[in-house]
């Protein structure tokens, strides 16, 4: 949780500028996002270059991330003074303010489950349906990151990006041109029919 000694360090000694609860939301939003990205990668990283580290850091890469995710909604909730009806209207309100709120419910469940006893509760197949909503909260985190910039869109569209990317290679991989079976060899089942 080293960032999270920065932000305190910088907030204690006023390195967080003219407007410290602008910049904790934002330094904490942007750190929930690119954890929850590289989370998104590891499958995809593992399936395409056969290494095993990343499938092992991924667990703990998506919890970081649902931690900084708590964190920034926390930051959000004590700007607001913990005032419940004004961030209930905010929440219905804003749609960026809405997009942000949603990643942040759907990734409860998933932050929940995240144990070896979830996964034998709810059987494999299910857990694994259950995690694919990470794809979902991710990219509601990004619009969220789109909406709630009001000059440069470019760091927001890089994320988007990358996302979109992860969607097309686990996309591929889960789903092969037809024709082809997963080593690419063409016509593999008729050959073995015959």
């Amino acid at each position: 949780m080293l960032p999270v000694a920065v932000l305190v360090s910088d907030a204690l000694s006023g390195a967080l500028g003219a407007n410290p609860i602008q910049r904790a939301t934002l330094q904490t939003g942007l750190l929930t996002l690119a954890l929850l990205v590289l989370s998104l990668a590891c499958t995809p990283l593992r399936l395409l270059t056969g290494w095993t580290w990343p499938a092992r850091i991924r667990k703990t890469l998506g919890l970081l991330g649902f931690g900084y995710a708590a964190l920034h909604f926390l930051i959000y909730l004590l700007d607001h003074g913990l005032d419940l009806t004004l961030i209930t209207e905010d929440v219905l309100k804003r749609p960026f303010i809405t997009a942000g709120f949603t990643a942040l419910l759907l990734l409860v469940p998933l932050a929940l489950t995240s144990t070896p006893r979830a996964v034998r509760r709810l059987g494999f197949a299910r857990w694994t349906r259950l995690h694919q909503l990470a794809y979902v909260a991710v990219s509601l985190g990004a619009l969220h990151y789109y909406w709630g910039v009001k000059k440069d869109h470019t760091p927001p569209l890089i994320y988007a990006a990358v996302i979109a990317a992860l969607f097309l290679i686990r996309f591929l991989i889960r789903f092969p041109k037809r024709g082809h079976d997963r080593s690419g060899t063409r016509g593999a089942g008729r050959a073995a029919k015959s």
